[in-house]
C-alpha cells in the first residue's frame, strides 16, 4: 500500500518555503506548538474541567466529546502513518539550519522543531489541530457567535498546517490530508456521540442545546479500535515508533471510555483545589508514559491511568463528599 502515496510527493512547495525570510520560518516554528499533542490535550482537559454553561449547554459532555474526537483523530493518524509508511521531506532530517541570529537559548528549541523523524503522511499536527479546534468550535456553542468560532478554528488549523510545511517537516499533501482527516473524524465522533446536528435530529432544539445528551464513550471506543488496527499494521511492518503511538491510542481510547462510566455528565466545574493536584498527577503520568516509551506495557498502564483520571475527575468531589457523609 505504500505506493498509494509517493515518497517524493512535493508540489513545488519546498522551493517556495526555502525562499522565505528566516524570521518567518522561526515564527511558524512557534505556531506549530498550537497543535502539539501535549498542548491540545491540556487545552481540552482545561475546557472539560472548568467550562460553564456560558460556553456549552452541557459543558462536561461537550468537553469529553471534544477529547474523544481528538483521540479518534490521532488514532486515524497512527493508522495512516503505519499504513502508507512514507518518509518526511529531506528538510526534516539533520543537520538543522539554525539561524545564526537566534539566541543560544532558542537555538535548541528551534532545532527540535525543524527536525522530525517517523513517517510523514498524514500530518499529525494538521490532523490534531483541525480536529481539536473544529470540535471546540462546534461543541462550545455558546461561546462567541457561530461564525466567529468557525473562522477562528479554521484560521488556527490552517496556520498550524502551514507551519508544518514552512518548517519543512511535511509536504503540502500531508497537511491537506491531515486537515481532511481531522474534520472527518470530528464528524464521525459527533455522530457516534449522538450529536443531533450530525444525525439531523429534532432534539437539537432542546433548551440545553445539542450537547445535552452527548455520550462520548462510543467515540473513545472507536479510537481504541482504530488504534488496535494501527498497532497490527505497525507490528506487521516492523515500525517500532508507530507501535508505541498506536499503543498510546489504545490506552487513551480505553481510558476515556472507562473514565466516562464514572461520570454522570451534569457535574459542575472542577474546583481549583482538586484540579491543581490532579493536573500534577496526570501530567506526571503522561510524562512517564512517553519517557518509558521503550517499555510498552508501562506506557499503556500509565497512559490509561492518566486518561481515566482526567475524564473521571469531575465526579471526584461529589464522590469524596458522599464517602465522607457515609463515614459520619
Amino acid at each position: 500500500m505504500t505506493g498509494l502515496v509517493a515518497a517524493e510527493r512535493g508540489l513545488g512547495e519546498t522551493a517556495f518555503v526555502e525562499a522565505l525570510p528566516e524570521v518567518v520560518v522561526v515564527a511558524f516554528a512557534a505556531v506549530t506548538h498550537l497543535a502539539d499533542p501535549w498542548f491540545l490535550f491540556a487545552l481540552l482537559a482545561v475546557g472539560y474541567w472548568f467550562a460553564s454553561e456560558r460556553v456549552a449547554g452541557s459543558p462536561r459532555r461537550a468537553g469529553a466529546t471534544a477529547i474523544a474526537a481528538v483521540t479518534c483523530a490521532y488514532a486515524a493518524t497512527a493508522l495512516g502513518k503505519a499504513w502508507f509508511a512514507v518518509p518526511r521531506p529531506p528538510g526534516a532530517m539533520p543537520p538543522a539550519d539554525v539561524p545564526t541570529w537566534l539566541p543560544a537559548l532558542l537555538s535548541g528549541w528551534y532545532e527540535a522543531q525543524v527536525l522530525s523523524d517517523g513517517f510523514g503522511f498524514p500530518s499529525g499536527h494538521a490532523t490534531g489541530g483541525a480536529a481539536a479546534y473544529l470540535a471546540v468550535a462546534l461543541l462550545y456553542d455558546r461561546f462567541w457567535a457561530d461564525r466567529a468560532r468557525y473562522l477562528a478554528a479554521g484560521a488556527v488549523a490552517v496556520a498550524v498546517a502551514t507551519s508544518r510545511v514552512v518548517i519543512e517537516v511535511h509536504y503540502l499533501v500531508d497537511v491537506l490530508a491531515g486537515l481532511a482527516v481531522g474534520a472527518g473524524t470530528v464528524a464521525v465522533a459527533l455522530w457516534l456521540a449522538g450529536d443531533p446536528r450530525v444525525r439531523r435530529s429534532a432534539s437539537a432544539e432542546t433548551a440545553a442545546g445539542p450537547t445535552a445528551a452527548l455520550n462520548p464513550a462510543p467515540a473513545f471506543l472507536l479510537a481504541a479500535v482504530v488504534s488496535t488496527g494501527a498497532l497490527a499494521v505497525a507490528v506487521a511492518g516492523g515500525h517500532t515508533g508507530e507501535v508505541v503511538e498506536a499503543g498510546i491510542g489504545i490506552a487513551t481510547g480505553a481510558g476515556g471510555a472507562v473514565g466516562w462510566r464514572l461520570v454522570e455528565g451534569d457535574e459542575p466545574a472542577v474546583p481549583v483545589r482538586v484540579a491543581v493536584p490532579a493536573l500534577a498527577v496526570t501530567g506526571g503520568l503522561w510524562v512517564g508514559a512517553y519517557a518509558l516509551a521503550g517499555t510498552l506495557p508501562v506506557t499503556l498502564v500509565a497512559t490509561t491511568a492518566a486518561v481515566v483520571a482526567v475524564v473521571a475527575l469531575p465526579a471526584l468531589p461529589e464522590r469524596v463528599e458522599a464517602l465522607s457523609d457515609a463515614r459520619n
